[in-house]
């Protein structure tokens, strides 16, 4: 496999950007998605970003950004949230694979985030492990409703931020990274209906956020 520059992670942040700006206009490319590049990332990968998003079948990481096989790291979970398994694939996609930026992805109509918010209004919680996700959205929601942010775009925006701290606040060695310049991690809201990609948090790259629409 030729070796290839790691980007920066303004550099990683604008190339998947770049990836959903066409994947919205109905202009993908498909890059990295031959017998080629199968073959040249067989012996080993180096993708430029970890994306740890919802499981959400409408959420496929590789067809919304616009990339290939070996491109992005990917941990998916029910809701995007985190256990040890999760922090520890995301460790590992920045630390052994030397990903400069992680991507937390989650979407509008989320399952897990309604079930939250259900949850709250009629006190009655789903059963199973089921119970443990929505457990683990609710203080994203009990957060958003606390700043007066009741609206579903709002409540998904306050999860994903939430999710974007709690994931420094638990991994040390990420938010060293983070702290030195060598690695950004930012928070996206995936609209189902048009397919674009919203940035909602940044935390070590400096790019304006737009308001929550």
């Amino acid at each position: 496999m030729t070796e290839i520059k790691t980007p920066t992670p303004r550099e990683a942040f604008e190339l998947l950007m770049a990836g959903n700006e066409r994947f919205v206009a109905g202009a993908p490319e498909h890059p990295n998605q031959d017998a080629t590049r199968r073959a040249e990332i067989a012996p080993s990968q180096q993708p430029f970003a970890v994306l740890f998003g919802c499981s959400d079948s409408r959420l496929a990481a590789e067809i919304i950004f616009d990339r290939g096989l070996g491109d992005l790291f990917v941990v998916r979970t029910a809701g995007h949230v985190m256990g040890p398994e999760v922090l520890g694939s995301i460790e590992y996609g920045v630390d052994v694979l030397g990903c400069p930026l992680v991507v937390v992805l989650g979407h509008d109509s989320c399952g897990a985030v309604g079930a939250a918010c259900a949850a709250l209004e009629d006190g009655m919680a789903p059963g199973g492990y089921v119970r443990d996700v929505v457990e683990r959205v609710t203080p994203s929601v009990l957060a958003a409703r606390a700043a007066g942010r009741v609206e579903p775009g709002e409540i998904l925006a306050e999860h994903v931020k939430h999710t974007v701290d709690l994931l420094l606040d638990r991994s040390r060695g990420l938010a060293e990274k983070v702290a030195a310049g060598e690695a950004a991690v930012v928070g996206l809201c995936y609209h189902l209906a048009d397919g674009s990609a919203q940035l909602v948090a940044a935390r070590g790259l400096d790019v304006d956020i737009p308001a929550v629409s």
